[in-house]
């Protein structure tokens, strides 16, 4: 038994204990009725999932699940578990500025209140509360102020106790970018409820280590996601708008981390305004992330280099190409991470053409994983194995070494890297050249796999729904059409090349799309195989 005791933890359990029990000052002050600080919620609320909570329905993460004010003990999926405990869709109905939609909002809340005595530990566990508390008082003024007495009372005991909860609990367990959420529904409470002063000061202790520790050098996350970059800044933003609402000053870690971040994200967006979809990101709301960027109060242009997030962004003409160069979050910080190391994605003007298959992270078992495989990537995948193991914490057997090397000249740019994830398996290194010239309409590649005998192997093209594709009579190229950039054709040598079915899990609609397949055997020799990518008519 003794080998498995966690001085840490029993020291955050016991500090939970103690912050239970009444303190002096706490003896003598009531809870009060209502904050003392008005705080605001800077993002929009969408009115149409606003209207589907009107209807008893919850939309999170890709999954839709009944929400109903007596039905709160329902198991869901543990992340749509963890939004649904956050009540940050309260902005959802806010957005729809109906007394429909605030009686919806306190009947929820009330029934949450209810059953709380019997929630599954998820309901509390640290990020849902963070959520919770930074809701619940950014919403109050909807939700309560025309509330009669008892509600104002219950649902301010329950704010009092999670943030009593949450200070007692820091520094948080939670290792990954849910740890700002923590910390911001602490720098909520903090600001918001008369004295509340220790409150924030211990959620500050802790930003900047967070930040420190999450925040790379070049503003990029840890985790290496696209949307977990997106979700931090919302974050951070928030904290930073508290803190200046309450008139306490911004720590300099925190402006500095804001300013960092925001040209990376604006270098992982699309030309439609969406994100890349790497390690657990869906494209996101294109409205949403110009939102988010103008809240930076920055002069933002997307950073150009990604040295420590190693999420390149080569652009050209009307061309984005953005490509996973490098290793997987560490362990801790892969809880989403996907096995998608050098695949990339592709975009023209306003067209996704090139694309990686997205992520589910409600979904069953089978498909969350099935997405977060190295097939559902555009890259080499060898003998059907993926380049990380995948576990339901995170990765396993990974990618240790990830080398890259990019030049640039004349608006062309070449990008030349490696990966050992197949190392253990076959002895095997994947090495895949991209060129990108300076008009944008010539894109080649070239794909090799280095090892002591051939390997099988297909190298992925996942194309975006709205895409046609059709093989070209000579079998030797793929044509594609885009709704607004034109054509492009595909050839490829060293494989033989086919057009498959596939899927695309970009957005909230599972829709069906096709891919290109370029394959071949230990028959066929060792792996090395070019092709490239240009304007249909060209040349």
């Amino acid at each position: 038994m003794a080998a498995d005791f966690d001085p840490s933890r029993w020291l955050r359990s016991a500090r939970r204990l103690l912050g239970r029990l009444p303190s002096v000052s706490a003896t003598f002050a009531r809870i009060p009725s209502q904050p003392a600080l008005a705080l605001r919620d800077p993002w929009p609320g969408d009115p149409t999932q606003g209207g589907r909570l009107l209807k008893g329905e919850l939309a999170a993460c890709g999954a839709v699940v009944p929400l109903l004010p007596e039905a709160w003990g329902t198991t869901w999926p543990p992340v749509v578990a963890e939004a649904a405990h956050g009540f940050a869709w309260l902005r959802d109905l806010r957005a729809l500025g109906s007394d429909a939609a605030r009686l919806r909002a306190r009947a929820l809340i009330l029934g949450w209140l209810e059953a709380a005595p019997r929630l599954s530990p998820t309901a509390f566990g640290e990020a849902a509360t963070g959520a919770r508390l930074a809701a619940w008082l950014t919403h109050w003024d909807f939700v309560a102020a025309s509330a009669d007495e008892a509600f104002r009372q219950a649902m301010m005991a329950r704010v009092w106790e999670d943030a009593r909860d949450l200070a007692a609990a820091l520094p948080a367990e939670t290792m990954d970018r849910r740890a700002f959420t923590v910390l911001k529904g602490l720098v909520a409470a903090g600001a918001a409820l008369p004295g509340g002063e220790a409150w924030l000061a211990r959620a500050l202790r802790f930003l900047g280590q967070e930040i420190e520790r999450q925040i790379l050098p070049d503003g990029g996350h840890v985790e290496r996601s696209p949307e977990g970059l997106a979700a931090v800044l919302m974050d951070l933003i928030e904290i930073r708008g508290w803190l200046a609402a309450a008139k306490v000053a911004i720590p300099d870690s925190l402006a500095a981390a804001i300013a960092r971040a925001a040209p990376m994200l604006a270098a992982l967006r699309h030309g439609d305004g969406g994100l890349a979809l790497f390690n657990g990101s869906r494209e996101g709301s294109a409205s949403l992330l110009s939102l988010l960027l103008a809240q930076t109060e920055a002069r933002i242009r997307p950073a150009t280099r990604s040295p420590a997030m190693r999420l390149e962004r080569l652009a050209a003409g009307r061309t984005v190409l953005i490509v996973d160069a490098g290793p997987p979050p560490p362990r801790g910080q892969d809880r989403l991470s996907h096995a998608g190391t050098l695949s990339f994605e592709l975009s023209v003007g306003r067209d996704r053409l090139i694309v990686n298959c997205g992520a589910a992270p409600a979904a069953p078992d089978a498909w969350r994983d099935a997405l977060r495989a190295t097939a559902a990537h555009s890259t080499l995948v060898i003998a059907d194995v993926n380049s990380s193991e995948l576990k339901p914490e995170g990765l396993g057997r990974r990618p240790e070494d990830v080398t890259l090397q990019r030049h640039e000249a004349n608006g062309a740019h070449w990008l030349d890297a490696t990966h050992d994830g197949w190392r253990k398996p076959f002895g095997a290194i994947h090495r895949r050249r991209l060129y990108l010239g300076d008009s944008g309409e010539d894109i080649r590649g070239e794909d090799a796999i280095e090892a002591p005998l051939p390997q099988p192997f297909a190298i992925r093209f996942h194309l975006h729904p709205s895409v046609t594709a059709s093989l070209q009579q000579d079998g030797a190229g793929v044509l594609l059409r885009t709704p607004n950039s034109g054509g492009f054709v595909m050839r490829a040598d060293g494989a033989r090349l086919s057009l498959e079915e596939s899927v695309y899990a970009g957005t909230d609609e599972r829709r069906r799309t096709q891919q290109i397949v370029l394959s071949g055997g230990p028959e066929d020799g060792p792996c090395l195989v070019k092709w490239a990518i240009t304007r249909a008519g060209a040349g």
